[in-house]
């Protein structure tokens, strides 16, 4: 993108505004009329960034003059800013010593693409999930006036995380537990997709209210009416002016805060005025601002839901590389919608992720049976519940790190009543580039002892389709499936699905050494273990486990008593995954056959690439070959050797 020079825009150094920001105090330090041209060069690094990195690019060019705003205001580290999800943190990272660092977003070793206690001081709280930050700026809030200090807490919160139960129960609380509170609603009517239900309706309402008409230059006038003015006058002035503002909103009246708004949230001026009042209340107020998301960038503004968050981009048409591969998610769409034109029982449920999940394609062939329930997941997973009992076969998809916040449902309501609800669990495995809070690597841990649980990974593109044919079958209970983001091997799926049966593991070849099974998209690493093996006179066995509960037992227990030695790979943490399934059963049994585990270790794995995380955790075929090389030789050795006759 161009970017807009001015002699006026420049420091005394001859850079432009952007490059002599090192720390909030340099927002500060700037001229009010220079405020709009630093938002220009704001948004003209985060293109030129994130086209080259990839990352959530429509969500922070409609924050960028609530950004300066709140950095002229108040001051971190000692205020508290808690951004909800914190995807729109870039601005806030680029204005508090990270600029030069901008580059590395979402790299290895370099920038998170959410905001991490562990980065800066000045990220108080670090999240990745939607609807955390009231509750958690709420326990800050009376964390310091349990502690008598006066710094100031200002939660930013979208639209979408008024679909998200715990935001309620934040602002339940919140009159009755703190004095001073801010939460700013950012109302752009997106949150991956655009935002759907009562709450959207509802904030569309306030906005079209006839009060609201004419906002810009009644806000321009009240911001000229108090310049000057001194400190008591000011707060008297403001408190007018915003009154003339307000539409009546009884929700969050009703709920303890006291509502301001809605006001341009891209008025750098009104904004900063708004603040200077607001940070002075004594009671928790909500400041409503309406934002666009993706200003400036007009590819982003036409398709906000692909700008979200995407891979690299040409900065100055905004296309993408075309994948030649499907995706998972894309083959689940297509294929959920050619199911359910033979099955009309099947619906399909999405928390706010459509284009995410492929199921923008089914709602596109069967848009009666297709529900998004906004960001949700507990709702979502009670909804599928619902359908069940009334005879339909809900196929709840989710990705594997959001499907966590359902969990209880998925205890209390599906499993122990036994109803058939599909769960997809996209994104199961390493996330990459997104980091730790996008990273599905607990899935197996927490649904493997869930009494009547059946759970599975695809290792190809073929199986994937056979697994959701066998999902939509499925009728004695709940069903799940993990499977991985991005596109799988390839695999051309069969004319027509086949029926798998439950709990029959695939032998690939058989072996006589050592066994591997190498589960979903670890196979293909296992099948690449298998090579190196080989190559050194190792005789291997290949299993495609398929799936993770119930085990083919009888399987396990076939070449556990035939081989040496017994290795598992999975997509997935150590601590209670496929590997930990296989070592308690054959401890059961009291087969003493040693177990070689491949998978994620006993900690938040960091962002990168897979390639570098794999390699660097030791989730390749070289780092399985260099543990069982030295078991073969240890039980060589302990085999009675021949004496002379």
């Amino acid at each position: 993108m161009k970017m807009t020079k001015s002699d006026s825009s420049k420091t005394p150094s001859g850079q432009l505004l952007l490059q002599g920001i090192h720390s909030p105090a340099d927002v500060k330090a700037l001229k009010e009329q220079d405020l709009p041209q630093l938002a220009q060069e704001v948004r003209d690094e985060l293109v030129r960034v994130l086209s080259q990195t990839g990352g959530h690019l429509g969500p922070n060019l409609g924050v960028v003059e609530l950004t300066i705003a709140l950095h002229r205001v108040f001051e971190t580290p000692k205020d508290k800013f808690v951004f909800d999800v914190s995807h729109q943190g870039y601005v806030h990272k680029m204005f508090t010593g990270r600029l030069a660092r901008i580059g590395t977003m979402r790299q290895y070793e370099g920038l998170n693409g959410f905001l991490l206690r562990t980065e800066s001081e000045h990220d108080c709280y670090g999240a990745g999930h939607a609807g955390t930050a009231l509750s958690a700026g709420l326990g800050m809030a009376v964390g310091r006036d349990l502690r008598g200090t006066n710094e100031n807490v200002i939660v930013v919160a979208g639209d979408a995380a008024l679909t998200c139960g715990i935001s309620y129960e934040a602002m339940n609380n919140a009159k009755s537990q703190t004095k001073r509170f801010i939460v700013v609603l950012n109302d752009n009517e997106w949150s991956i997709a655009k935002n759907v239900g009562a709450i959207a309706s509802y904030l569309n309402n306030i906005v079209a209210n006839p009060t609201y008409a004419g906002l810009h230059d009644k806000a321009r006038r009240f911001v000229e009416a108090i310049a000057g003015k001194s400190a008591v006058q000011l707060a008297h002035k403001i408190e007018e002016g915003v009154k003339n503002l307000i539409v009546p909103s009884v929700i969050f009246e009703e709920l303890g805060l006291r509502y301001y708004g809605p006001i341009d949230g891209h008025d750098i001026p009104l904004l900063i005025k708004t603040f200077e009042f607001l940070k002075d209340q004594d009671d928790p107020v909500l400041l409503h601002i309406l934002t666009k998301k993706g200003k400036g960038y007009e590819p982003a503004i036409a398709k906000p839901d692909k700008f979200h968050g995407l891979g690299k981009f040409a900065a100055d048409t905004g296309e993408t590389a075309s994948a030649t591969t499907p995706t998972y998610s894309e083959l689940l769409g297509k294929t959920l919608s050619k199911f359910a034109e033979s099955n009309q029982t099947i619906v399909a449920i999405t928390a706010a992720m459509p284009s995410g999940t492929g199921l923008g394609i089914f709602q596109a062939a069967h848009p009666e049976r297709y529900f998004d329930v906004g960001i949700a997941e507990e709702h979502a997973a009670l909804f599928a519940c619902g359908l069940a009992t009334q005879g339909l076969k809900p196929f709840l998809t989710i990705y594997s790190t959001f499907m966590q916040r359902a969990y209880d449902m998925i205890i209390h309501d599906m499993a122990l009543q036994s109803l058939n609800v599909s769960l997809c669990m996209d994104r199961a495995g390493l996330s990459g580039d997104d980091g730790p809070t996008h990273h599905g690597v607990f899935d197996i841990g927490y649904l493997r002892h869930v009494p009547g649980m059946v759970h599975m990974q695809p290792k190809d593109e073929d199986e994937f389709v056979d697994m959701l044919w066998t999902m939509a079958n499925y009728t004695s209970g709940p069903i799940a499936m993990r499977y991985p983001r991005g596109a799988g091997t390839g695999a051309q799926p069969k004319a027509a699905p086949k029926l798998l049966e439950i709990g029959k593991a695939e032998v690939v070849q058989h072996g006589r050494d050592v066994a591997i099974f190498g589960l979903g998209n670890m196979f293909e690493v296992a099948v690449e273990a298998a090579r190196l093996l080989e190559a050194q006179g190792v005789s291997v066995a290949l299993i495609n486990p398929r799936w993770i509960k119930p085990l083919d037992t009888g399987t396990l227990e076939f070449f556990a008593r035939g081989t040496p030695v017994i290795c598992t790979l999975e997509d997935h943490v150590l601590h209670n995954g496929f590997g930990c399934g296989v070592m308690e059963h054959l401890h059961t049994q009291m087969i003493n056959t040693p177990v070689v585990r491949v998978g994620w270790p006993d900690q938040f794995i960091e962002h990168g690439t897979i390639p570098i995380l794999r390699k660097k955790h030791g989730l390749t075929a070289e780092a399985l070959v260099e543990k069982v090389l030295p078991l073969l030789q240890k039980k060589k050795h302990q085999q009675p050797q021949p004496t002379a006759a």
